[in-house]
């Protein structure tokens, strides 16, 4: 029976903790929209700028000195391509990047005064490209467009100059070797089908991360002695504090992890290639991954600022570190042992493969195992983190109590002595 009302009294401690957390929770402003707004929000944001997955009618300005019948149809086919629109003529290159200094254009084609004399004289002719960098979607656009354009002016040059016997024939003498591109997982060729599906996977990890520390550095900064824990009866043991606040960030990230990787990818269209079974078998290791990483930050928060500042300004880089944005095999070793300690690393690359490119969980299982190696590390570790935390909050409240004593002895005795005094 002793057994059985221990176990009792852990599920009722466990269960007060958890009340608190979630009272914690749903008071604090800053927590509730970390927990709650910005999942739902933000990846809504963010899947509708990107929506378009591409660029249309970029404004370009070209520089035409050649002024041949060739130049002008070479203007003519990129204004009549989807991706590219001519704004204007420019007089010369200065006034051409005046124009994209203003931002009025994104690219400039120029178009050399040789151009028609060099093709009739049986030798290359060029153009020249120029293109804000600082946006990829839109140099892809000018970029693709110039050489698509000039390959099919080239062809029907050559097929001018060959003079074929049949339609046939001009057709091997300008393409000899027939070439089908095919974009194997991105069909679209965009942005947001390659990418959109890890950041969502990310917000997951930073959101709770972020929550769960500005819930304890809230703790903390209201507390005047903010490293302590109470001692009561709820808070004798390790596994009844991590287990009520588990289940809080469980419950909550329950239902934002299925929001996050089922719906927004359906409103959006993103590719959706994988079965309910596998991804909530992943979903399962990760977030249970995430809540123990984020309990361990939330224990060297010692300001609710602290790990917005932490947590934030490495957002950039764990993307880059996943390898969806930047090929893996170009990270330093050293920076790749580095991403092996957050759980989205693992988490970002076997959801993609898993959306988008029709992976089963055997095909990710090597993600998978880290994923659940993380999760029981990060369980071992913020066990021993928080039971060191209670030893000192135990040992830093008995000397508080001393305190509280002695100066309690000192009152009685002052009032004993006045009260012989009289």
């Amino acid at each position: 029976m002793s057994i059985f009302r221990n176990i009792a009294e852990a599920v009722s401690d466990a269960a007060y903790i958890w009340r608190q957390e979630m009272r914690q929770v749903i008071r604090d402003e800053g927590v509730l929209i970390f927990f709650v707004i910005v999942p739902l929000v933000y990846p809504l944001l963010y899947s509708w700028i990107y929506n378009n997955e591409v660029v249309h009618e970029v404004p370009v300005v070209v520089v035409d000195d050649s002024h041949s019948s060739l130049s002008r149809q070479f203007t003519r086919m990129v204004d009549a391509s989807s991706d590219v629109r001519v704004l204007c003529h420019a007089a010369d290159m200065d006034e051409a990047k005046s124009l994209v200094s203003r931002q009025l254009a994104k690219g400039i084609y120029h178009i050399p005064a040789e151009f028609d004399r060099n093709i009739y004289s049986m030798q290359q002719a060029t153009i020249g490209v120029y293109c804000d960098m600082s946006l990829m979607l839109t140099y892809q656009a000018i970029y693709q467009t110039a050489v698509g354009v000039t390959q099919t002016m080239g062809a029907g040059i050559q097929i001018q100059r060959s003079r074929p016997a049949t339609v046939r024939e001009a057709q091997i003498s300008v393409r000899p070797l027939a070439v089908d591109e095919v974009a194997l997982f991105n069909p679209s060729g965009g942005y947001g089908s390659s990418i959109l599906l890890g950041v969502l996977m990310l917000i997951l990890q930073q959101t709770l991360v972020l929550g769960i520390g500005l819930s304890a550095g809230t703790a903390r900064e209201t507390d005047r002695y903010h490293e302590l824990i109470p001692i009561d009866s709820h808070y004798q043991g390790v596994f009844r504090i991590i287990g009520g606040k588990f289940t809080c960030y469980f419950m909550i990230y329950a239902v934002m992890g299925a929001y996050l990787t089922l719906v927004v990818p359906r409103i959006f269209s993103f590719p959706q290639l994988a079965h309910w079974q596998d991804l909530l078998l992943l979903m399962l290791p990760y977030v249970l991954a995430c809540i123990f990483f984020g309990m361990i930050v939330s224990c060297i928060v010692r300001y609710r600022e602290n790990v917005m500042l932490l947590m934030v300004f490495v957002s950039v880089p764990l993307l880059f570190m996943t390898g969806i944005s930047w090929p893996q095999e170009n990270i330093p070793t050293f920076w790749q042992s580095i991403s092996w300690l957050f759980p989205s690393t693992f988490g970002v690359r076997a959801y993609v493969r898993l959306e988008s490119m029709g992976a089963t969980l055997n095909d990710v299982s090597y993600e998978y195992c880290a994923l659940w190696i993380q999760a029981v590390l990060y369980f071992v570790i913020c066990c021993l983190v928080y039971r060191h935390q209670i030893v000192r909050s135990r040992s830093h409240a008995l000397e508080r109590l001393e305190r509280i004593g002695r100066k309690l002895e000192v009152v009685e005795q002052i009032r004993r002595r006045k009260s012989v005094a009289r």
